[in-house]
């Protein structure tokens, strides 16, 4: 028997990579079929054993579309990404010198205290590695090509979810093993990777399905559409921020309406229904954008908790709430009408995010649920309170201890069995209590990171970039009439692609060089190659470094604390 007044707890889980495949479809960087292999299949793997746990699950076209890419990549048994070129290679000896450096970089980036670290045989290649580094001429002269074949093996392994480690006597098998992997060994790695992703998106369609989960999407290439729409919405929430040169960016409705139709589009596709919900691409929204969404007809869409407290700030209303609890545990609806509003809990949210990955996980959830429990009562007058959760589904996991599997397991079963939670989905609430959702008169335009877009506009690096693809624009509206359609449909594509909100998040002096040398080599690259579908040559300025990085950042840069610490 539900509660007679339950806290309603939703979990949203935003699934994204950006498109890693280079000018000729090769893949640059392997992060989305790791992550699958990893994230996305504990992460399902976790609501497939809790019956009663529900939950919302975001995932971005263009990372379904590289998690069939790679599907198809297994069945052909023709590869385009470099790690899995090696893995399937028969003749290790083959290999080049270049190649080899690149596996023997690539095979390290992970972090050392819960994926490498916990392995002897994986731990001992690294010591071996640490040893030659010092010559990097040596490491070709003396390394094996079992040294390699070993390495290639257990990197694979380090990036298996522990769902699946528990449930594959053949992943066990091999990391009993430990050393002296054969080809044999390399092969039945291979095959089992491939079963493994290519599952991947039926078991999120059988969920959804059968009512256990819901699946939401994002404009296709996940663009920041309040950006697109108007650069000035940056200073909505920081009024002094510095501008890119370019007053606009040329035709960004029109660029924005078609990320939005393309995902509704693709979406059906593979997951059987329409997506009723579209998280925006780092939960950006503005008035107009959110208007924009409605006119599309998605039912709902949330954001960050720091853009309903600046909307609620700019009411003229005396009579706005003031107290944390009044405001934040309710959906809204812009002007009473369009999409239903949701906003994220920032604290809770990062908690999961970056704080209990150092707890025990049974104290992590104990503690969890004692929050919730503090909101409960806190929320005694209302009727339908509503916790939204929101955070990355993928990168949390590297930095807890078997991949999160102890806190997210005992997570839903304390919560799908607590006698005043009830555990649900976006759409659920929406349709359940539609009289629950509130109007607001205004919306702030910002972001899930410190409810302003700082991260993604403002900083030299990212305005230049802003400019770059400003002006790509420009000539994509000047050449494009005088094209074959085929042409034409190559260049609306690509475009999308340098529209990416990722491109700009990693520009800037505070994140880690290596991963802003391989996004501004990424970006250019798109750039270059959007000038080349259109056959005029690329700026020159396009071969220079856009920005350098610094320092490393918290979770290697791939997540960012969405509120201000106090």
């Amino acid at each position: 028997m539900p509660p007679a007044r339950a806290l309603h707890v939703i979990f949203c889980w935003h699934m994204h990579q950006p498109d890693y495949r280079n000018a000729d479809g090769q893949y640059a960087l392997p992060w989305t079929y790791l992550h699958a292999c990893k994230d996305y299949a504990d992460m399902i793997a976790h609501y497939e054993e809790n019956p009663m746990a529900r939950g919302v699950f975001n995932c971005v076209p263009i990372l379904v579309e590289q998690i069939e890419d790679y599907t198809s990549q297994f069945e052909s048994g023709h590869f385009r990404d470099p790690l899995l070129i090696a893995l399937s290679s028969p003749d290790l000896k083959s290999l080049n010198n270049e190649q080899r450096h690149h596996l023997m970089e690539q095979c390290f980036r992970l972090d050392p205290e819960h994926m490498l670290n916990p392995f002897p045989g994986y731990r001992r290649l690294h010591e071996i590695y640490t040893i030659m580094h010092s010559d990097p001429a040596e490491l070709s002269d003396y390394l094996s090509i079992q040294f390699l074949a070993d390495l290639l093996v257990w990197y694979h392994l380090a990036w298996t979810g522990e769902t699946v480690r528990r449930g594959s006597p053949l992943i066990q098998k091999l990391m009993d093993k430990g050393h002296g992997f054969t080809l044999a060994d390399r092969q039945d790695l291979l095959h089992f990777l491939g079963e493994l992703i290519g599952g991947l998106i039926p078991r999120y369609r059988a969920l959804a399905e059968a009512g256990r989960i819901e699946i939401s999407t994002t404009p296709y290439y996940h663009p920041i559409g309040p950006l697109m729409l108007d650069f000035a919405a940056a200073r909505e929430a920081v009024p002094d921020a510095p501008l890119p040169e370019s007053p606009e960016y040329p035709g960004g409705a029109e660029r924005a309406r078609w990320h939005i139709k393309r995902a509704q589009t693709y979406h059906p596709q593979h997951f059987g229904i329409a997506a009723r919900g579209m998280w925006p691409a780092e939960g950006g929204v503005s008035a107009a954008f959110v208007k924009m969404l409605g006119e599309a007809q998605v039912t709902w869409t949330a954001s960050g908790e720091g853009v309903l407290t600046h909307s609620l700030l700019r009411s003229d209303d005396d009579s706005a709430p003031r107290g944390r609890a009044e405001y934040l545990y309710k959906a809204y609806r812009l002007e009473n009408q369009g999409p239903a509003l949701f906003f994220r809990d920032d604290a809770l949210s990062d908690t999961i995010g970056f704080d209990y990955k150092t707890w025990f996980g049974h104290d992590a959830v104990i503690d969890f649920v004692h929050k919730l429990e503090a909101i409960w009562r806190q929320t005694e007058d209302q009727d339908h309170p509503v916790v939204s959760i929101i955070l990355d589904g993928e990168n949390a996991w590297e930095y807890y201890p078997y991949n999160g599997y102890y806190f997210l397991s005992e997570l839903y079963r304390s919560l799908s069995n607590h006698p005043h939670i009830k555990m649900c989905t976006f759409s659920d609430y929406v349709q359940d209590h539609p009289e629950a959702i509130k109007s607001i008169p205004d919306l702030a335009a910002g972001s899930w990171v410190y409810g302003n877009f700082s991260t993604w506009i403002g900083d030299g690096a990212k305005n230049r970039a802003w400019d770059m693809l400003c002006t790509a624009k420009q000539d994509v509206d000047q050449h494009f009439a005088g094209l074959t359609p085929e042409l034409q449909e190559e260049i609306t594509e690509q475009l999308g692609r340098c529209e990416g909100s990722d491109w700009f998040w990693w520009f800037g002096d505070y994140n880690p060089a290596d991963s802003v040398r391989d996004f501004d080599h990424l970006f250019r690259m798109n750039l270059r190659k959007l000038y080349n579908l259109m056959q005029i040559s690329p700026p020159e300025t396009l071969n220079e470094p856009i920005s350098h990085g610094g320092g490393p950042t918290e979770s290697g840069g791939t997540m960012r604390r969405t509120h201000m610490e106090g």
